[in-house]
């Protein structure tokens, strides 16, 4: 992730292109797999403000989610029908593959796989393996908005504390 990060903040960081740094780190807080994580760190690359990034970064990676929730299985099974099939099989395979996590749990489980910062785990993984569940969208969605705010939580120690010690 950290490289991702870096290809977007050394490629965009620097207002090339005309974007600004606040909303390079608003897109990626957006964007599958970056999410607030890569946010938050390439905020904190970037200079910007803990209390402005952590509030982009919120409301960044809270955007997809309704979305993803409410829309994603119908999304998908359309897709299947297109040469972006074996990308949707792979995307549910995957999600299928860590759905254990959240099963075994309910919507605690949620809130830990989207609040625990590791690889493959997140907002949108979490939401993804929600819908798949069938799971309610409701109760998904406040479990998916606690895991992010201790997500945020976690990222923000590290983005602007842990990680300011050794730059």
């Amino acid at each position: 992730m950290e490289s991702i990060v870096n290809f977007f903040v050394d490629n965009f960081g620097t207002n090339a292109g005309g974007y600004s740094r606040e909303i390079l780190v608003f897109f990626i807080s957006c964007m599958p797999i970056l999410e607030l994580r890569g946010g938050l760190l390439a905020a904190s690359l970037l200079g910007l403000s803990p209390l402005v990034s952590y509030i982009l970064c919120i409301i960044g990676n809270i955007l997809p989610v309704p979305f993803i929730l409410w829309f994603i299985t119908f999304i998908f099974e359309k897709l299947k029908h297109t040469p972006l099939r074996k990308m949707v099989l792979w995307m549910e395979e995957k999600a299928n593959a860590k759905k254990e996590k959240i099963e075994k749990f309910g919507y605690i489980g949620l809130v830990l796989f989207v609040g625990i910062p590791l690889p493959g785990t997140g907002a949108w993984t979490g939401c993804l393996i929600a819908a798949l569940l069938g799971m309610d969208r409701k109760k998904s969605f406040i479990a998916t908005l606690l895991g992010i705010f201790m997500a945020s939580m976690i990222m923000m120690f590290i983005s602007f504390g842990f990680l300011k010690f050794f730059i």
